[in-house]
């Protein structure tokens, strides 16, 4: 077999190129250094140089899925809008990104995180996104957990949706009007009611009671 060429620098670049094919085709099991390197065309130890055993390449791989993915929900908040309209943007490009590489989602959300370290931080970005998403909480401060919460439960509920939709457990056309029905849920949570109404000077939503 006739290797095929790559620049020294760059043999990282190509391995996780590499890798994230393979794990469409054949899922996180699919997955290990020697097949990588057939793929690649090098020697069955080049992978080694970067990535000291096959956790390593997952871990590797999740951090590259949470840089892609923060970088789309950046991408699609460009611009002002409401607090709304903002989360339905984040839903749009979460379900996106999960439709098209629902097995590289899976993976970046199954990598140990606990630990500080690359992953974990490329995760804190993207939460950090969605906390730019739902703008600053009415009294300035940090609450009770609420946003925790709810960013956790936003996140599950997209990821939900794009995986019935990957699943074909569900049509493609009805993926949007889930959307829409999700975020009027979403929408008429405590927390997003309170945002909303201090983005517009009402001040903070009243107590239920």
């Amino acid at each position: 077999m006739t290797a095929r060429p790559f620049h020294h620098g760059n043999l990282r670049a190509v391995l996780l190129d590499q890798a994230e094919v393979m794990l469409r085709e054949e899922g996180i099991d699919g997955l290990s250094l020697r097949e990588l390197a057939r793929r690649a065309g090098v020697s069955h130890g080049a992978p080694r140089s970067h990535f000291i055993d096959r956790q390593a390449l997952l871990d590797a791989l999740a951090e590259r899925g949470f840089a892609r993915l923060t970088a789309e929900v950046r991408s699609a908040l460009a611009g002002e809008a409401p607090i709304r309209e903002r989360l339905r943007k984040v839903a749009r490009a979460y379900v996106d990104f999960a439709v098209t590489d629902g097995a590289l989602l899976e993976l970046m959300f199954a990598a140990k995180s606990g630990a500080a370290g690359p992953v974990r931080d490329a995760a804190a970005r993207l939460f950090q996104i969605f906390d730019e998403a739902m703008g600053i909480p009415p009294d300035g401060n940090a609450d009770d957990g609420s946003r925790e919460r709810f960013k956790l439960l936003f996140a599950a509920t997209m990821q939900g949706i794009a995986a019935l939709v990957a699943a074909r457990r569900i049509a493609p056309e009805q993926e949007d009007a889930l959307i829409e029905d999700a975020m009027d849920a979403l929408g008429e949570s405590r927390l997003v009611r309170g945002l909303t109404r201090a983005a517009d000077g009402v001040g903070p939503a009243a107590s239920p009671g």
